[in-house]
């Protein structure tokens, strides 16, 4: 059931819309907590994958270290000693807030520059709906720019906005591939328009399956995230989570909360959940280069009422990756390479972790058998 969140709007600050939750992905019914955007988003609920082929956009968190062309490739220089205030210092001249417009009122989110000729990361829900002239992008010096959408992705949660400067700060892009549970992480960003806001905490948990959506199927997006107990609240979405050199790892999304009494504004629980810089890279190149992002697919639509363990083949799709592999309907997904598959959200999510063209080894039980196919991921038709 999704439960909206009454806007957030004490004057002067911007309102943030908020309103989207999600089905925590086990197959046994527990107690639910509610998964909302950091940001402006539109209401949804996601609890499985009705229908769908495995994929949408996808990362490829193999190859941490191709850093995109339209990135800068010399990074400013990194804090020394490592402590919150250094790289606070550092990395907050190029974290930006958005103001933005949309035809379901205004928001406040953030985002980070990563090139110094005015391109900037941010979140599909925080900047994917405005239209012309609806972003403002308020800089750390207190200047302002219009932004202007160069491309966005949902099933990622992820935008780039270009703006008409140049000389800019720009933060350092880090890996986000080699994060262990434990490391300290920072987040900045305007949570509830507070500008400059500056949290810290630790890693969590890594490849946490995260489901949020929208009104549409084409408006979900899962993520294959990081868990932080650094404080996520409404209008950090889009902002970076760095580590303790200052270098981004993950971009802000989503938080879960207990929920929120009418009229109020669900806060962190000391859950939030950020996307791996290592996905993000990938697709803001595509999206700046072409406007688009590249889907990954297997071929496969998924049994949704299969409550696991595993991801139940409930069609294979003719001609498509799976079925050259040899899928057969009622196969049984267990594994993709190392990672263990618990349900079809984790299924997505994994897959989504890689690129079209990428070879993954499937783990799959069929007639009481253990059986590993290759498959080589597919890009999507559009």
């Amino acid at each position: 059931m999704t439960t909206p969140i009454p806007p957030y709007n004490p004057a002067p600050l911007y309102d943030d819309h908020l309103p989207d939750s999600w089905t925590p992905p086990a197959p046994k019914p527990r107690n639910r907590t509610m998964l909302f955007f950091a940001g402006v988003c539109v209401t949804g609920l996601v609890a499985g994958v009705a229908g769908g082929a495995v994929g949408f956009a996808a990362a490829k968190a193999t190859q941490p270290s191709v850093v995109a062309s339209a990135f800068d490739t010399v990074s400013p220089s990194l804090p020394a000693d490592g402590s919150i205030a250094a790289v606070a210092a550092a990395v907050q001249p190029a974290v930006v807030q958005l103001n933005v417009t949309t035809p379901e009122g205004r928001g406040t989110g953030s985002g980070f520059i990563i090139s110094s000729d005015g391109y900037l990361i941010t979140n599909n829900h925080v900047a994917g709906a405005a239209g012309d002239g609806g972003i403002d992008v308020l800089f750390s010096d207190g200047t302002h720019a219009k932004g202007t959408l160069v491309g966005a992705n949902a099933g990622y949660d992820l935008a780039v906005v270009k703006v008409d400067k140049t000389d800019l700060p720009t933060v350092p892009l880090g890996s986000s591939a080699g994060l262990q549970v434990g490391d300290s992480v920072i987040a900045l960003g305007s949570p509830l328009g507070l500008q400059g806001t500056v949290t810290s905490g630790i890693v969590s948990s890594l490849n946490r399956p995260v489901t949020t959506g929208g009104e549409s199927a084409d408006q979900s997006s899962f993520i294959n995230a990081i868990q932080t107990d650094a404080a996520i609240n409404p209008g950090n979405s889009g902002g970076p989570l760095v580590n303790g050199k200052g270098a981004v790892i993950g971009v802000n999304s989503a938080i879960a909360s207990m929920g929120a009494s009418a009229g109020e504004q669900a806060g962190s629980i000391g859950l939030g959940f950020a996307i791996p810089i290592d996905t993000a890279k990938r697709i803001a190149d595509e999206l700046i280069k072409t406007g688009t992002a590249v889907t990954p697919v297997m071929g496969v639509q998924l049994d949704t009422s299969f409550q696991g363990p595993g991801a139940k083949v409930a069609s294979v799709t003719s001609g498509g990756a799976a079925a050259s592999a040899g899928f057969r309907e009622g196969d049984v997904i267990t594994k993709v390479n190392s990672t263990v598959i618990a349900d079809g959200t984790q299924l997505i999510v994994t897959i989504r972790s890689f690129a079209p063209g990428d070879r993954v080894q499937v783990t799959l039980t069929r007639d009481g058998d253990t059986i590993t196919l290759p498959v080589n991921l597919t890009a999507a038709q559009s």
